[in-house]
């Protein structure tokens, strides 16, 4: 019974992500998302206060639930192009290149917070289930596309990803002083990674692999510090540690049958992030900066290829993150919000080979959002996502039989793999702040 309810909890709240910094999803629920992911100094709603910065739920006095749910959309596109050659394995001077779109259709997208606390307490609690990480994509075998050709032919054949993390979280906060609040925040996370055909695994005779979809449990942890000067400027910090992951373990099939099992550690990476805000009567401002730590992160820090031709790991490199966001809140009743998200590109071109099953790199990110406030308990939230690579990520096919005549990975002469990608996410949800008895009386008597 308990592994069924793990397995509909992670299908609810983690369903195929699609990232777009890096693996990393840039912000969480309908508020947040729409302000940029910009959470760490300035808490508009306890989502992204939860997942950005554990220490500014003390700003929630009450006790406040919110969920959202959305519809994510990608669209990847694989591109490679490869010399010909001739009989006698002279090339020719022409070139065979192609192009697959990714057909995975849409994905859902939910988050469910709840935060906690007493009036005039100094200590306030939140939980969360967040998914906060994911990449897939599925290129289908094509004749017309020389890495999506079948691997008899010397391609990939049909190539397809599915990774998602649910992540489960526990914070507390405690309020040193009117201004000053820290906090902390358990996590424990489950993730879910299936690849076809399986590079982690050695080849045979007929190529690599496909496997079965693996599990892997991992935890970790956040702490926090907030500063709210009640005076409208607030600032933040925050650092998740790395989320430490036990291996997937992959039963793996080949094309002709035959069986192996190998394993494959894949961490989620550290995280700082630093946030200001600032406040007044009909404006929310916020900026965060976050740094991701790929180049110290099992699985990731790693590329190239084992002695027996699987390969070692992504390749990444650390990327920034810099989220901004503005709420405008002269309309009654409808706070409007407009974000933006910039991120680096961790895959280098040394790499892009590496890194087809994750294409999840967008560099810029725009969102619009809108709150309309029902009554003094209820509100309902909206958001409307656009991302864009701007541009493609591009490097040479790598064989592993190459390597030692053009090292480091045995890129191919003249040859080329990139993809670029969009992705559009429509979000809504709603929060509810729950009033106490003890406030509920002080409201009657002063009406």
């Amino acid at each position: 019974m308990r592994t069924i309810l793990l397995k509909l909890c992670v299908l609810l709240f983690s369903t195929s992500l699609i990232a777009q910094s890096g693996h990393v999803l840039q912000g969480v629920g309908s508020v947040n998302m729409s302000m940029g992911g910009a959470a760490t100094g300035q808490p508009l709603d306890i989502s992204g206060a939860l997942q950005w910065n554990p220490a500014s739920i003390s700003t929630f006095d009450e006790t406040v639930l919110s969920f959202d749910i959305g519809l994510f959309f990608s669209s990847p596109v694989l591109y490679s192009t490869v010399p010909e050659f001739d009989n006698m394995g002279q090339p020719t001077g022409n070139f065979f290149s192609g192009k697959t779109k990714d057909d995975r259709g849409t994905s859902p997208m939910p988050a469910l917070s709840v935060v906690w606390s007493k009036e005039n307490s100094k200590h306030t609690f939140g939980a969360s289930a967040f998914g906060i990480s994911g990449f897939g994509v599925t290129f289908p075998e094509s004749m017309t596309n020389p890495i999506n050709m079948p691997q008899s032919m010397g391609g990939f054949g049909r190539v397809e990803s599915d990774y998602i993390l649910l992540q489960i979280g526990f914070a507390w906060a405690y309020q040193l002083s009117d201004n000053f609040s820290i906090g902390v925040q358990p996590n424990f996370d489950y993730a879910t990674l299936e690849l076809m055909p399986n590079p982690t695994a050695n080849p045979n005779m007929a190529g690599y692999p496909s496997t079965d979809k693996a599990a892997a449990t991992g935890f970790g942890a956040q702490f926090g510090i907030f500063y709210d000067s009640h005076k409208g400027f607030k600032a933040g910090a925050s650092y998740k540690t790395t989320q430490s992951f036990s291996d997937f373990e992959f039963d793996n099939t080949y094309l002709d049958d035959s069986k192996s099992k190998n394993e494959f550690n894949m961490d989620y990476p550290a995280i700082f992030s630093v946030g200001v805000g600032y406040s007044q009567t009909n404006f929310d401002l916020a900026l965060d900066y976050r740094y991701v730590d790929y180049e110290n992160t099992d699985g990731f820090s790693t590329a190239g290829w084992t002695q027996s031709a699987s390969v070692k790991g992504f390749g990444w490199e650390s990327i920034s993150i810099i989220s901004a966001g503005i709420q405008y809140k002269g309309v009654n009743k409808l706070p409007i919000r407009l974000g933006y998200t910039y991120n680096t590109n961790p895959i280098s071109s040394d790499v892009a080979f590496f890194n087809i099953p994750a294409t999840a790199i967008n560099q810029n990110a725009f969102q619009v959002g809108l709150t309309y406030q029902v009554n003094d308990n209820f509100n309902l939230n909206a958001v409307y996502h656009h991302g864009a690579s701007e541009g493609k990520t591009s490097g040479p096919l790598l064989n592993p039989m190459f390597a030692q005549s053009f090292p480091p990975y045995g890129a191919i002469p003249q040859s080329d793999v990139s993809y670029d990608m969009t992705t559009d996410l429509i979000m809504v949800g709603f929060n509810y702040t729950f009033k106490s008895k003890e406030k509920e009386n002080i409201d009657n008597k002063n009406q």
